[in-house]
């Protein structure tokens, strides 16, 4: 790899973030949501999850990296 593992994660979430964005846009106008609970519902789900893989990424290089570590020494 000749980037840092940091940077590529960010670039990916560059190029996803937008498709992530059409894609919630588009659920939200097909008139699946008809509800104001199921709209916070989708929200609840959709935001915090995008959130939880983008951190967990850096979770995962991290604990490969001490794997890495400890199998060195």
């Amino acid at each position: 790899m000749n980037q840092s593992f940091r940077k590529l994660w960010n670039i990916t979430f560059l190029v996803v973030g937008p498709l992530w964005a059409l894609f919630v846009w588009m659920v939200w106008t097909s008139g699946q949501l008809r509800t104001p609970q199921q709209e916070i519902l989708f929200f609840s789900v959709v935001i915090p999850g995008f959130i939880l893989i983008y951190i967990s990424g850096f979770l995962i290089a991290k604990r490969h990296a001490r794997k890495q570590c400890s199998a060195s020494s």
